[in-house]
């Protein structure tokens, strides 16, 4: 058994051993998420990824105990992992929703948390979206083929640099899905194929302040199954939300509603239909945009 890193070496962090030990031993994150599962321990690749990487570290009394069974599969002595974690990381400022709020719209355990793994009480903790404008087209096979955004956000502390965004697909196809952003740099994306999502960090191009905005634009391009719906989630008041939804002209509903929720799976408080214009294109613009679940749905003719 290797002896373990000292803490006080010079670049040993939680994230280095965990994947200079997963590199030695020849260990795909796979083989790592069925050795803790067959423990009643469940962590998400996405989670394991986060680690690894340093983009999070293990906090939640089930992350813990991941840690500990990792150790002697990674042929680590017992405490090595655990002594790289100390105290939780500084966040910075107060984040602009409080985690128990968002669980309240996402529901326990939801997808993205799921994606996101430890990441999830913490991201976009330095930003609030103040306006969001979504664009979806429909191709002829009924499939939501383009999605494009743009949002306004605002610093809430210093030293913010990049949005995190995750979307949901209908039944999607490895290999087909890109996003791309509209006039800043490359975002870092990654496809989560057993949950059906892409996830990605999108740079703001340059670092904000306390209380300034920026404008980020991106377009996520899919090919995917049949969809019924586009929705969106929202955990902080919006100042406007617009949802514009395009039909291919040889793919037209029978009828389309908008919604809204207080949170995934409740019933809908507000369901109203909504028309189509003669482009085929319809919108949902609520007057407050409070937090909760709003969305269009539409029905097949067959």
């Amino acid at each position: 058994m290797p002896n373990a890193p000292h803490p006080a070496d010079p670049g040993v962090t939680f994230a280095t051993v965990f994947r200079d030990a997963l590199r030695q031993r020849g260990l795909p994150l796979e083989r790592v998420r069925d050795h803790l599962r067959a423990q009643q321990i469940t962590v998400s690749l996405a989670t394991l990824s986060h680690w690894q990487r340093g983009r999070s570290q293990p906090e939640k009394a089930q992350s813990l105990r991941a840690v500990d069974a990792l150790e002697p599969l990674l042929n680590l002595p017992a405490g090595t992992l655990r002594s790289l974690l100390g105290p939780h990381r500084p966040r910075g400022g107060t984040p602009p929703h409080d985690p128990a709020a968002v669980r309240h719209v996402y529901g326990e355990d939801s997808d993205v948390e799921q994606a996101l793994g430890d990441a999830f009480p913490h991201f976009n903790a330095g930003l609030r979206q103040v306006v969001v404008h979504e664009s979806v087209s429909l191709d002829e096979h009924r499939s939501i083929d383009e999605t494009s955004v743009t949002t306004v956000v605002r610093a809430v502390r210093d030293d913010v640099r990049h949005l995190t965004v995750v979307h949901f697909l209908d039944a999607p196809k490895a290999g087909t899905v890109d996003l791309t952003v509209r006039d800043g740099p490359a975002p870092r994306i990654r496809f989560l194929p057993e949950l059906g999502c892409v996830a990605a960090d999108i740079p703001l191009g340059r670092q904000l302040a306390r209380t300034e905005t920026a404008v980020v634009g991106y377009t996520l391009r899919s090919s995917a199954g049949v969809s019924h719906q586009h929705e969106r989630r929202i955990t902080t008041p919006l100042r406007t939300y617009l949802l514009h939804v395009r039909f291919h002209p040889l793919a037209v509903p029978s009828n389309c509603w908008g919604y809204h929720r207080t949170q995934i799976g409740a019933e809908p408080r507000h369901r109203h239909r909504v028309t189509l214009d003669t482009s085929h294109t319809t919108h949902l613009l609520p007057a407050q945009c409070t937090p909760g679940v709003y969305g269009i749905e539409w029905s097949w003719p067959d």
